[in-house]
């Protein structure tokens, strides 16, 4: 199966050709990404889903993560890219259906399983109202291990440091690529390292926009 291939950029996003995903994080190039975080009202509330990466993946492993988030392929739209919806929770939704919550440039390193990596991406985030019960998801077992979701405010406080944990209600897949309940008591350390002000914003304009 031949390596997803990026479009790659430099500082000021001019274009730079094409690179594998593994070229393009060994040597730190920009590229394109998706982010689309999935919530679900209850009366007043509003409750945020966010995903459990798979332990394999190439870089943060095993943290929560945006409900639903990708690269761009080579050549392909920010629109084009609701596909990972439906690729990594089995959810159908339109562009048009989704609430654009603004763009980021976020860049880190590290090692994972011995090997370097630069992760330098523009990301474009949306959200989108989502009442499919947790039970009915697709997981894309390669991607994601786990969904679980929380009250806002819960999450809101953890990450503004107001509160430790927050408490999560989700699913897991099990040994046999099945989903099973699961409730879980998470902390803002858990999830993908990034500037807190990323979670935080992006939970202010879920609240106030959705």
């Amino acid at each position: 199966m031949a390596e997803e291939r990026f479009d790659i950029y430099d500082e000021q996003l001019r274009p730079l050709g094409t690179a594998t995903r593994a070229e393009t994080h060994a040597r730190g190039y920009w590229h394109r990404t998706f982010h689309c975080w999935l919530a679900r009202r209850e009366g007043e509330r509003l409750f945020v889903r966010f995903q459990l990466r798979q332990a394999g993946k190439d870089t943060n492993p095993g943290c929560y993560d945006i409900t639903a988030a990708g690269h761009l392929a080579a050549g392909e739209t920010m629109r084009e890219a609701v596909r990972e919806l439906e690729e990594e929770l089995g959810v159908v939704a339109s562009y048009e259906q989704l609430v654009p919550l603004g763009q980021i440039r976020e860049q880190c390193s590290g090692e994972v399983n011995g090997k370097l990596f630069i992760d330098r991406e523009v990301s474009d985030v949306f959200g989108l109202l989502c009442d499919t019960p947790l039970t009915k998801l697709r997981l894309q077992a390669e991607e994601v291990s786990g969904v679980y979701e929380s009250p806002l405010d819960e999450l809101l406080a953890m990450f503004e440091g107001a509160a430790p944990a927050a408490v999560a209600s989700g699913v897991e897949l099990d040994g046999d690529g099945q989903l099973r309940p699961a409730q879980r008591e998470v902390s803002a350390e858990q999830f993908v390292p990034r500037d807190t002000g990323y979670y935080i914003e992006t939970l202010i304009k879920l609240r106030d926009r959705m």
